[in-house]
């Protein structure tokens, strides 16, 4: 089953084609802690002007917000070197990367949301409505 859905669906990983190009054209460059796989290509026969292209092959649903931003700073070209060989350095106030929640049952529902039933609390005596002159 596994084989038939990444045969006919290109969003649950790569598809055999995107596979084989990559086997044949690339170079694993390393792995991310939410599982998804990087390459490079070994020329500049496909490249984008002086850039080698590079490629991810997500693990799962392919979901651009599962790349976190030291990778993508690497597919984008912004850091000649992969996070696995030069990391980003870590400031203390930075939180771990999260992929985009909405739509998934994860999804931030604010008190007074409909996805919490959309019950909100009575406005307090500091409110006036606006009235129109």
């Amino acid at each position: 089953m596994s084989f038939l859905k990444s045969l006919f669906t290109w969003w649950n990983g790569a598809t055999p084609g995107v596979r084989f190009t990559i086997a044949k054209r690339g170079v694993f460059v390393g792995k991310d802690e939410l599982g998804n796989s990087y390459y490079e290509a070994r020329d500049n026969k496909c490249s984008y002007g002086t850039h080698k292209r590079r490629w991810v092959i997500f693990n799962g649903y392919a979901e651009a917000s599962k790349v976190s931003p030291d990778w993508h700073g690497w597919l984008h070209y912004t850091f000649d070197e992969p996070p696995t060989r030069e990391p980003l350095p870590r400031r203390s106030w930075e939180k771990d990367h999260r992929p985009n929640l909405t739509g998934t049952v994860h999804a931030y529902k604010p008190q007074g949301s409909l996805g919490r039933g959309g019950e909100r609390q009575r406005a307090t005596g500091d409110y006036e409505a606006w009235k129109p002159d």
